[in-house]
């Protein structure tokens, strides 16, 4: 199965059900929960307990679907919700248990190959710890764990469960997929180079955990790893699931604990699609702060000193020019006082003129 005009570069995706169907003493009906993920991407949700139970957009591309699509898909979930029902009474009723606190959850999904061709389906159904059945699609035929889970699947098959089953997953769920990989192809092929860092915490026992924290990137695929002198340190490594960051991107760190003072014959290594090369990085000390305060006292200091230096030797210099001029004013200006007479008079007049003097 290929869907028209699918981009045979969008590569291999899935997309996933996740169910909830919730009983307890407080709620007068069961609640249902439908969230819907493009490979680790949310893109719908549906909560019965809603003020308006409807399926709704929550992708991080703009909803361009039709009002008539989240119309039939919401029906759709209602019709399921109404199969789950059916499913836990049934369930209950051969426990002979009474509905206090019930939980059934349900997983579909279906993978798609680059082109949008039909790879697999999936359904798995859990209830309690000890009940749990999948349909293996491709053989239309179920694999129970517990009694109850095997109660469950015969009544199914007399009811043609596995049928519609598979009808939805190779079929409706491409069809759901396809449209999606369209409207989010910017997002889904963007790639964004994880940001690494590494950070030291004392334990109690004064052992050191070095984490190595890879944030902001995207696609999820990434691998963190640390190595010894060059030695991987998987044994003792503790690794997270990579975790949605909460804006469309993805975070995953891993942690060794080593001897105090040991912290630099470690190094963490990242693997991601979008670097061309891995990275390697290691804990770096922090470096110690230079004190501010007596800096900047000296620089003040030493800017009086100068000016104190300054001003003596222009006082200095205006000294020694008085001692030589004797009564007539010189520094910084000079005064040359000169007597002349007038041609025509033959008066004398007192004359003077300015002269700069430079200092130096």
């Amino acid at each position: 199965l290929q869907g028209p005009g699918c981009p045979l570069h969008l590569g291999s995706h899935s997309l996933s059900f996740l169910q909830a169907l919730i009983t307890g003493p407080h709620l007068l009906e069961p609640q249902f929960i439908f969230d819907v993920y493009l490979d680790d991407l949310h893109v719908e949700r549906f909560n019965s307990r809603a003020e308006t139970p409807r399926l709704e957009h929550c992708a991080p591309w703009v909803d361009q679907q039709e009002p008539e699509y989240w119309e039939k898909r919401t029906q759709d979930i209602l019709s399921l919700m109404d199969i789950y029902k059916d499913a836990l009474k049934k369930m209950l009723y051969f426990y002979n248990k009474n509905e206090r606190h019930h939980t059934l959850k349900i997983l579909m999904a279906c993978d798609v190959l680059p082109g949008g061709y039909y790879r697999r389906g999936t359904f798995k159904l859990s209830f309690h710890p000890k009940d749990a059945l999948m349909l293996i699609v491709s053989g239309n035929y179920w694999l129970t764990t517990g009694v109850g889970a095997y109660y469950l699947a015969s009544e199914w098959n007399n009811e043609d469960f596995p049928d519609y089953v598979q009808t939805l997953l190779e079929c409706k769920c491409v069809h759901f997929l396809l449209p999606m990989l369209q409207h989010g192809k910017e997002i889904l092929q963007r790639t964004d180079i994880p940001k690494i860092h590494v950070t030291h915490e004392v334990r109690d026992d004064g052992k050191i955990t070095l984490r190595c924290w890879a944030v902001k990137f995207y696609h999820t695929k990434i691998n963190i790893t640390w190595q010894r002198d060059g030695s991987n340190q998987t044994i003792n490594m503790d690794v997270i699931e990579t975790r949605p960051a909460g804006d469309g991107t993805f975070q995953k760190w891993a942690a060794v604990v080593v001897p105090s003072g040991k912290e630099q014959t470690y190094t963490c290594h990242v693997y991601h699609k979008g670097l061309p090369e891995p990275i390697t990085v290691r804990w770096e000390p922090p470096q110690p702060s230079v004190p501010i305060m007596p800096i900047v006292t000296g620089l003040v200091l030493g800017a009086v000193l100068m000016g104190a230096v300054v001003t003596f030797l222009i006082w200095k210099r205006r000294t020694k020019g008085k001692e030589r001029a004797g009564s007539v004013f010189k520094s910084p200006w000079e005064y040359q006082v000169q007597l002349r007479v007038c041609p025509a008079t033959g008066e004398q007049r007192l004359l003077h003129t300015v002269a700069y003097s430079v200092l130096c």
